[in-house]
């Protein structure tokens, strides 16, 4: 019974000790896909699911650590996400501020939220924000929250940050028209200051984006695994990594 084990624990070591050290992302975006799917697989509520996938948040940000990983992108929640019914919306908010305070607790790594915390109810937002600031000073792998985020969203906020900025400067409209460049948007994103993401992981077997790191992720690898969220596995990781150090990267050139 054991022999399964021993083989599938033989394979992973082999996996990980043949990625190249040399080529590893440094900014992982992982859409956090099929809580509520896998909850019904095995016959347990949304709840149940979205518990076990906020479980699962520390071991990929210690694979991430292993890996040599610099900036990892949660996608814990989507602005499309906020429409849901108010019951599982109320237990899935809850999920995760309690996830997200015991990331925050660990004193391990540095959260950054990143999405339109307005949208969110205030003792949600205060949650993510207290996560924040206590460590605000850790050095450890930086963790971007995403709740609340839309990629849309993410670009018209801004857009109008950007705006504001250069109404206060007295900046004329005409003016701002003649000299804009997509770095007056970029300095204004959530990420702003960070790196692109260089590969973005989605579970659950879906093959699209939905808008995450919409604008960021114009030279971006993807990896589409077929597990849902909360059976996703450090050989399923170490399989993206292998994808990703296999592709020739040209970057628009």
């Amino acid at each position: 019974m054991r022999l399964p084990h021993l083989v599938y624990g033989l394979y992973e070591r082999r996996l990980a000790a043949s990625l190249p050290r040399d080529v590893v992302p440094r900014h992982i975006g992982v859409i956090l896909d099929g809580n509520r799917r896998w909850a019904r697989s095995v016959g347990e509520s949304a709840s149940h699911g979205h518990r076990r996938g906020a479980d699962k948040i520390v071991d990929l940000l210690e694979w991430s650590e292993e890996a040599g990983v610099q900036v990892v992108t949660l996608w814990m929640l989507s602005t499309d996400n906020l429409s849901r019914a108010s019951d599982e919306l109320s237990q899935l908010l809850g999920i995760i501020q309690d996830a997200v305070a015991d990331l925050a607790a660990r004193g391990r790594w540095r959260l950054q939220v990143v999405g339109a915390l307005d949208l969110l109810p205030p003792d949600a937002a205060a949650t993510l924000c207290d996560a924040q600031r206590l460590t605000a000073d850790v050095q450890g792998l930086h963790v971007n929250i995403a709740v609340g985020y839309g990629g849309r969203r993410e670009i018209a906020d801004a857009v109008r940050a950007m705006l504001r900025a250069h109404a206060e400067n007295g900046t004329a409209l005409e003016d701002l028209a003649e000299s804009f460049d997509v770095e007056h948007i970029a300095e204004h994103l959530y990420t702003k200051g960070q790196p692109d993401p260089d590969l973005v992981i989605r579970t659950s077997g879906e093959q699209r984006l939905g808008g995450f790191l919409l604008w960021q992720s114009v030279h971006t690898e993807f990896y589409f695994c077929e597990a849902y969220w909360p059976d996703f596995r450090r050989v399923d990781f170490l399989r993206a990594l292998r994808s990703y150090a296999q592709r020739e990267r040209r970057l628009g050139r």
